[in-house]
Order: C-alpha cells, then structure tokens, then sequence
C-alpha cells in the first residue's frame, strides 16, 4: 500500500511539472486572472458522478478543490484516480474568502 501510495505522489509530482500546470489555489486565488483560459491541473478524484456521458468530477490537489465538467461523449474516472487534467477555466462566483469555479474538461490523463 504505501507504495502504491508512493507512486501516486510521484505521479503528481511529474505531473505538475509539466509547463502550465496550475495549484487550483492559483486558480481560486486569481480567478480572474484564468477566466476563459486553458489551465492544467493534476490531483486525485474525491467524487464523480456521471450517466450517458455527462457528468463532472472533484479534483483535490492537496492545496484545494475544483469541479471537472465532462462536456458529452466522455465518462468520468473512479473516486481515488490520480488524473492530469486539460480544460477551459470558468469562475462561477468570489463571496468573502470562498471561490467557486470549475473547469471543463478538454482533455484528461488517469494515472
């Protein structure tokens, strides 16, 4: 188990090595900043729900939280997947010190 868990964490790391990969508490920090734009993430899934395509998943990336929206034709990946995930950044609303945003997903990687 722990190195299964060892893994995962190396993966992360790799991942987020990758040029233009964000925290998503860049993204919730600045979101006006990202608005509209292609950002990268990586973290592991902490819910997911999905039917015929549709759906939206929860990354958790250890600094934060964000929504992942699947825009049809694609399913959503397990709870505890480790995924790098591609996608057009969206800020819903910024009340007092809570963010809500999310991303919709262009392209994702499970690990």
């Amino acid at each position: 188990m722990r190195m299964a868990k060892a893994f995962a964490v190396f993966g992360l790391v790799a991942l987020a090595a990758c040029p233009g990969t964000k925290t998503i508490k860049e993204l919730l920090d600045d979101p006006g900043r990202y608005e509209g734009e292609t950002v990268r993430i990586t973290g592991v899934v902490n819910q997911s729900v999905g039917a015929l395509g549709f759906g939206g998943y929860q990354v958790n990336d250890g600094t934060g939280t964000i929504i992942v929206v699947v825009q049809g034709g694609g399913s959503t990946p397990r709870v505890g997947a480790t995924v790098g995930v591609e996608g057009t950044f969206r800020s819903a609303f910024t009340l007092g010190s809570i963010s809500a945003a999310m991303l919709m997903e262009k392209q994702r990687r499970v690990k």
